[in-house]
């Protein structure tokens, strides 16, 4: 299988270099994936189609081996499918909060670099069925294509006949993500952010001994440039409990998911997009958790950095870290969730004009070429502007068999850098939205306080858009007015936190809902 690799070395792009060198104790770079299966895994049929599918991608037969000069993959001369994939059984009820801990061991625990850095987890007798856990190193490909990666392995049948569909009836009618729109303007634009970044090391050098010099770039010429003046300029995130010191410890969460069919149908009658919605609704989450932890939220912004996809979509599973980097600033400040949602999707359509994914992905190049001892200082300074990692990943919508099991449930999460220490993902997959958080354990002992919070805040949404009239636009303020006149909190509207399905009256708000957006559609 790996004849043709053998003795061979080949270079490290200069932006997976970077992601190499960004491994720290406190934040691994590594991706972790979840999937949960209805049935048993067939763990010898799982080891044949990774031998098939995931090992004709000849990288994962390599390893990365860092140099004073750079990095470069060669071929392991010792690979052994059998210490790649691992079984695993949970201890006690062997059920969620189990799964939630064995996942959390795993994305504290480094992976071995004298090996492909990459590792499934097999744990058997799980609810009824399997869960496959997944572990790769964020130098071999960014999130999106690594997600990719692992759904190549899936068939769209228990048989693999039909494994040539899922390309066809996902890549090409996704439209590219909920974040691809954020790319128009800027991806004519890549080139000229490399040439930038391949001349900005030593700017960004003169930059962290001199902070200021950030508002002169700003009026050079280069739109790119002024890019990275701006963002330069942003002031640090505030304190709050979602930064401080971090450990080596994570802790990660996932709630249950949500029915894609209602986040669209509230889009609608609200005027928003699906990613707008989640993203207000992840925003009033972390507000409910910090006020609780004893933050004076209140005004309050605190910002996300967003990974945006710098290729076409159906060019994802050809590996390497092909994104850049945005600033999406979150409101958990405003109490008010529909207005919290109008400020979400109004910071949405002010970074569609922007160049920053650009910019960062010229600047993630530089540092690959820049002398190491840059690269901690350049970190820090960028992730002193954030406080969280967000991403938000469109899957298929339709069910997916991995070694003839069923997949019910799929989530991933990116790794943090610098002394970010908290990250959020969202994944849709086969009608469902599945939200989760990784967090360092100094900064959230217990995520499933966060992710817990989730589905309340569509919740309330849903109830404001409820009790308006639909003759014309809903607004926050007339949705404040509204709730004032029947003594309504709108902050503390839907604070039992009980998931809507437990509810015959959630049922009746979710059907409700979808009726009433498709009269208002036909009107």
């Amino acid at each position: 299988m790996f004849e043709e690799l053998q003795g061979a070395h080949e270079s490290m792009s200069k932006v997976d270099t970077t992601w190499l060198r960004m491994e720290t104790p406190t934040n691994l770079m590594m991706i972790c994936g979840v999937m949960i299966f209805a049935d048993a895994l067939d763990v010898a049929r799982f080891k044949r189609m990774l031998a098939e599918r995931f090992l004709a991608y000849r990288r994962f037969a390599q390893r990365a081996t860092i140099t004073a000069t750079g990095a470069y993959w060669e071929n392991d001369p010792d690979f052994d499918l059998d210490w790649h994939v691992r079984v695993a059984a949970l201890p006690g009820a062997a059920g969620k909060p189990e799964l939630e801990r064995f996942v959390s061991e795993l994305a504290s625990m480094p992976l071995d670099h004298s090996k492909p850095a990459w590792q499934f987890h097999v744990v058997e007798n799980y609810r009824g069925g399997s869960a496959l856990v997944a572990r790769m190193h964020h130098c071999y490909a960014d999130g999106l294509a690594l997600v990719q990666v692992l759904l190549s392995l899936t068939d769209t049948a228990p048989g693999p006949a039909q494994h040539a569909e899922l390309a066809r009836t996902w890549l090409k009618h996704d439209g590219g993500g909920v974040f691809q729109r954020l790319l128009e303007p800027a991806q004519a634009g890549l080139r000229r952010a490399v040439e930038v970044g391949g001349k900005a090391w030593d700017k960004l050098a003169e930059m962290l001994l001199d902070p200021a010099q950030a508002a002169g770039l700003v009026i050079e010429g280069s739109e790119i440039a002024r890019e990275l003046g701006s963002v330069l300029a942003l002031a640090d995130d505030p304190p709050t409990a979602l930064r401080g010191p971090l450990g080596v410890v994570k802790r990660v969460a996932w709630a249950e998911p949500l029915a894609l069919e209602e986040v669209k149908t509230l889009g609608r009658a609200l005027g928003c997009t699906v990613n707008d919605v989640l993203m207000a609704c992840a925003a009033g989450a972390l507000r409910a958790y910090m006020h609780d932890a004893g933050d004076a939220v209140d005004g309050l912004t605190v910002r996300a950095t967003v990974p945006v996809n710098l290729r076409p979509l159906e060019h994802a599973k050809r590996l390497g870290n092909h994104f850049g980097l945005v600033f999406l600033d979150l409101p958990v400040g405003e109490p008010n969730p529909l207005r919290r949602l109008e400020r979400v999707a109004a910071n949405m359509r002010q970074l569609k004009n922007s160049r920053q994914a650009v910019m960062t992905f010229g600047l993630l190049a530089a540092l690959g070429m820049a002398p190491a001892a840059l690269l901690r200082p350049a970190l820090e300074l960028f992730s002193r502007k954030a406080s969280v990692v967000a991403t938000n990943v469109p899957g298929p919508q339709q069910p997916l068999f991995l070694a003839g099991s069923r997949m019910r449930e799929l989530m991933f999460w990116v790794p943090q850098s610098g002394s970010v220490g908290v990250g959020l993902s969202i994944l849709s997959y086969d009608g469902h939205v599945h939200f989760g958080l990784i967090a360092d354990a100094k900064r959230i002992a217990d995520p499933d306080a966060i992710v817990q919070r989730f589905g309340a805040e569509f919740e309330k949404l849903v109830m404001i858009a409820l009790m308006e009239e639909w003759g014309g636009d809903i607004t926050a303020d007339a949705a404040a007015a509204t709730l004032a006149r029947y003594g309504v909190d709108a902050a503390g509207l839907g604070a039992s936190r009980r998931s809507r399905r437990n509810t015959a009256a959630a049922a009746r708000v979710s059907s409700a809902t979808a009726s009433t957006a498709r009269r208002k559609a036909k009107t």
